[in-house]
């Protein structure tokens, strides 16, 4: 049986080894420097494609950027989607006094931007990616930005005192989140990135309280059709968070779909090069079209 450390370090230094790909076309959608959306029309010419909303993983934290995921979104626009790559701000580069990485994500700046990011997509792309049909929009995201897309869609369940609450749900075919930080005291339980969870909430005091507006296992049902892919061999998002989050849809009356795949870690869900990358493209195929 291989090394976990070793399969997960293989899968990662292929997954991040493909060339960025340069957008079509970016625009901003705030006046901070991450405020933006890169935009990637459909490969072929194809006319009125669905369009795929993109979140970045990396833990929130400021050295990811979108960038890592424009292998795998030109890989969705060559299978026919429009793609709408999304920016929002991270954590600093610098750790906090005694801590040894990387501060994970900002409160409330992350989810500030999440939010006007999707708000501004429909009139984004009518004047940068006309090929997309806004009517048929599925949400994904990896590791952490398959949290963002996760909460992205439960905008609408939000506490009435949370800023980002919609008044309805968000017009939306699904979301297929790719080994999402989905359920945050399982993700805390098992210390997955190195406690980003609770960086992300601002530290052990706030967070009761700010995961009542974070955590997409406190925000359920959200009546929107959503799918969990997870490779069974992920030693970064374990297949446990996963099971947690569907587990907590049960409970709160909703089917989320989980697609478990066999001898996979974390990285080859986003690796043009995998075959797990062709599966994400038909799970969200199977939303969208």
């Amino acid at each position: 049986m291989p090394d976990p450390a070793a399969r997960d370090a293989a899968e990662e230094a292929s997954a991040f080894s493909h060339p960025a790909v340069a957008p079509d076309a970016s625009a901003a959608y705030g006046e901070h420097p991450d405020q933006v959306v890169d935009f990637y029309a459909p490969r072929g010419g194809r006319q009125r494609a669905p369009l795929v909303v993109a979140l970045h993983g990396g833990a929130w934290r400021a050295p990811y950027d979108r960038r890592h995921l424009t292998p795998f979104v030109d890989f969705l626009a060559r299978r026919g989607f429009a793609v709408a790559n999304v920016e929002y701000r991270r954590g600093g580069s610098l750790p906090r006094q005694g801590a040894t990485g990387p501060v994970a994500g900002r409160w409330p700046e992350t989810f500030d931007d999440v939010a006007a990011a999707l708000d501004a997509v429909p009139r984004l792309v009518a004047e940068h990616l006309p090929q997309a049909d806004p009517r048929r929009i599925v949400l994904t995201g990896h590791s952490a930005g398959g949290h963002l897309a996760l909460w992205a869609a439960a905008r609408h369940v939000l506490p009435p005192d949370a800023p980002w609450r919609l008044p309805s749900a968000p017009a939306l075919r699904g979301v297929v989140a790719l080994a999402p930080i989905a359920h945050f005291d399982r993700a805390v339980e098992l210390g997955v990135c190195g406690g980003a969870v609770t960086e992300l909430l601002g530290g052990e005091g706030e967070f009761d309280v700010r995961a009542r507006h974070a955590d997409p296992a406190l925000l359920l049902p959200t009546g929107i059709a959503t799918v969990v892919v997870q490779g069974r061999e992920d030693v970064v998002v374990p297949q446990a968070v996963a099971e947690a989050y569907v587990d907590a849809a049960a409970k709160a009356g909703e089917t989320v779909g989980l697609t478990l795949l066999p001898d996979v870690g974390h990285f080859p869900l986003i690796d043009p090069a995998a075959d797990a990358c062709a599966v994400v493209a038909e799970e969200i195929a199977q939303l969208a079209f």
